[in-house]
């Protein structure tokens, strides 16, 4: 599906993915943070042969402001070694790609695109780049890939960094977070995403109804499929967090509206 090889479960119903997850998985029995550690001023994790260091501001998460992009979640250690264990399996393409990565946070997702070879903008709201470039300049040295940090806010740019239009990978984790954020997220997705995009999203499943609300409206413009654990990482796999995979429908051709 898109640039991905490996399987995918097909997305036919917005409800009926939600119940399936939720019921077989029992997200809320397993332990979050798993691979994190939100009180720690650093989370040091091992990737594509080498040891990174993301840089968290744990005092910005806890505080009043109640920052998420402060700290790393499981969804971003999932997808970011989701997307090593795939490039290593050949099943995706990373090398030579353009790669966005939306709501970067502490960037241990666009680090790991970078240092498997694709030129990355990693994205967040200006208080987040601070921290993110940060990190992207701690972990990626010269010849280690190429990665650099936009501003961008997420239904308000309606006229993006011609380098974030139609990349071959949108990447994000935990981006659905709540059903005020689904529209402008969106309208985001719909305008980086060209024919040729894959959008890889890795979710913290917190909340039955955002996801769905998010599914189903995604649904309108996007075939998604389910990347299930089997093809994940086999070190970081834990059912509080799905994946899954989005790629553009194709427009109808003028004769195919017609009957």
């Amino acid at each position: 599906m898109g640039a991905y090889g490996g399987p995918a479960r097909p997305v036919e119903s917005a409800a009926g993915e939600t119940m399936l997850l939720w019921s077989l998985g029992d997200p809320a029995s397993h332990r979050p943070n798993t691979f994190v550690r939100h009180g720690s001023g650093a989370l040091a994790i091992d990737a594509c042969g080498r040891r990174l260091t993301l840089y968290q501001s744990p005092s910005n998460f806890m505080g009043a402001s109640g920052v998420t992009g402060a700290v790393v979640w499981d969804s971003g250690v999932v997808l970011a070694k989701f997307l090593e264990h795939a490039a290593d399996r050949g099943l995706l393409a990373v090398r030579g790609t353009r790669a966005v990565e939306l709501g970067a946070g502490c960037g241990l997702v666009g680090v790991v695109a970078a240092l498997l070879g694709a030129r990355v903008v990693a994205t967040d709201l200006p208080d987040r780049l601070r921290l993110l470039r940060k990190n992207l300049e701690e972990n990626l040295g010269p010849g280690d890939g190429d990665a650099r940090v936009a501003e961008l806010v997420w239904g308000e740019d309606d006229d993006p960094d011609p380098e974030l239009l139609h990349p071959e990978l949108v990447l994000g984790s935990d981006v659905v977070y709540s059903e005020e954020a689904v529209d402008d997220l969106l309208a985001t997705l719909s305008l980086l995403a060209g024919q040729n995009t894959t959008v890889l999203l890795a979710g913290e499943l917190r909340n039955d109804v955002v996801l769905e609300c998010f599914l189903e409206a995604a649904m309108e413009e996007f075939v998604i499929g389910c990347i299930e654990q089997e093809q994940w990482h086999p070190d970081f796999r834990t059912n509080r967090v799905a994946i899954f995979i989005l790629v553009k429908k194709k427009p109808q051709s003028p004769e195919s509206s017609h009957f």
